[in-house]
């Protein structure tokens, strides 16, 4: 149940057919407690990690009326939240939760002053395109990459390759 619950991002993906909710359905049969489940999955996240994303969001910034989403995490953020790095995982989804959303970005600075990038799209622009370009990978609608410019020059960067991506989605 574990794997169908978070494969499926708790049967929201589109990739969920009749037999996902069939064995799901034969799973709580058998005695699995969703609701335990999720708990244990999703609402066990540190002091640390719940202010990183305090922080993830009050750096966001928007471009393209709305349409994409850039936030960054930088090393003064860990050390203000008490978090780890790895607490970062995943807060670019956060940014997607946004009406009207299309792209989300998140720059992570590491201790080493470089930037691990992700990249999320709910739209046509493919993810692994633009991650490419930073010499990274990953799928359509999630990538990552990394980038060792300096702040503004890895954000203007990024800005500028979502946009030209967003409008070459729309041909």
């Amino acid at each position: 149940m574990t794997a169908i619950a978070t494969d499926t991002g708790w049967f929201r993906f589109s990739s969920v057919t009749p037999r996902t909710f069939e064995a799901a359905a034969e799973l709580t049969r058998r005695g699995v407690d969703p609701a335990l489940l999720y708990k244990l999955i999703n609402e066990q996240e540190s002091f640390g990690r719940i202010r990183l994303i305090g922080r993830a969001l009050a750096n966001t910034e928007r471009f393209m009326d709305g349409k994409i989403y850039l936030t960054s995490l930088r090393n003064a953020d860990f050390e203000a939240a008490g978090a780890l790095r790895s607490e970062s995982e995943d807060i670019v989804n956060e940014l997607l939760k946004i009406k009207g959303s299309e792209q989300a970005i998140i720059m992570v600075e590491q201790k080493s002053g470089t930037f691990k990038i992700s990249f999320r799209s709910r739209c046509a622009v493919d993810c692994s395109r633009l991650a490419a370009q930073f010499n990274g990978g990953g799928h359509h609608q999630a990538a990552g990459a990394s980038c060792d410019l300096p702040y503004e020059e890895t954000k203007k960067a990024l800005v500028d390759a979502a946009i030209a991506a967003a409008g070459k989605s729309v041909e």
